[in-house]
């Protein structure tokens, strides 16, 4: 929990505390203690709290394989060398994240926040048309991606479907690297 550096309180403290002449006065066990009369370890007690992000992340992680089959699609990523590469995704997942989680090439500088045209792919035929048309910003960045076609998408706005099961998304031969000195971009 963060110290307020000017009163040594911790910000839930200083909400427990009356404001008076231009100081706060902490409340300890619902009596108002001066700063004489508080010892050092109640000015900085820090009250210790886990987080259950990273709790929830393990339990994700472990729970990868044991997925039911109805929220789970296939895709099939095909490489610049062409070699077809397929894995299992979840219901909500984007091309652009499940690339990057299994180790395909699609680099994503601007990380999904549709800035870049990095994570340009084409679509299978059949299901492109299955996929939202895209908006006006997902377009104007798709006018900046090399070798476009009609069933070119960006890999950041695919977002997978019971609808989309084996999709097949092709990575063009080449892209528009915006990274420099060879950096790749690794997932958070």
């Amino acid at each position: 929990m963060a110290l307020n550096t000017v009163t040594g309180y911790n910000i839930v403290s200083m909400l427990r505390c009356r404001f008076k002449y231009g100081i706060f006065v902490p409340r300890i066990n619902n009596v108002y203690v001066t700063s004489s009369q508080r010892t050092r370890s109640e000015a900085f007690h820090v009250t210790k709290r886990g987080l259950a992000t990273s709790e929830l992340l393990r339990q994700e992680a472990q729970n990868v394989g044991s997925q039911d089959s109805d929220d789970v699609v296939d895709v099939v990523y095909i490489d610049r060398s062409g070699q077809r590469v397929p894995v299992k995704a979840k219901i909500g997942d984007n091309a652009l994240y499940l690339a990057h989680k299994h180790g395909i090439e699609l680099e994503g500088a601007c990380e999904a926040s549709l800035a870049c045209s990095t994570c340009h792919v084409y679509v299978s035929k059949g299901h492109f048309e299955k996929l939202p048309t895209p908006d006006e910003r997902e377009d104007d960045m798709l006018d900046m991606a090399p070798m476009l076609q009609e069933n070119s998408r960006l890999g950041c706005q695919v977002v997978f479907t019971p609808e989309l099961d084996g999709i097949e998304l092709t990575l063009p031969k080449v892209t528009r690297n915006f990274y420099v000195d060879g950096h790749v971009p690794t997932p958070h």
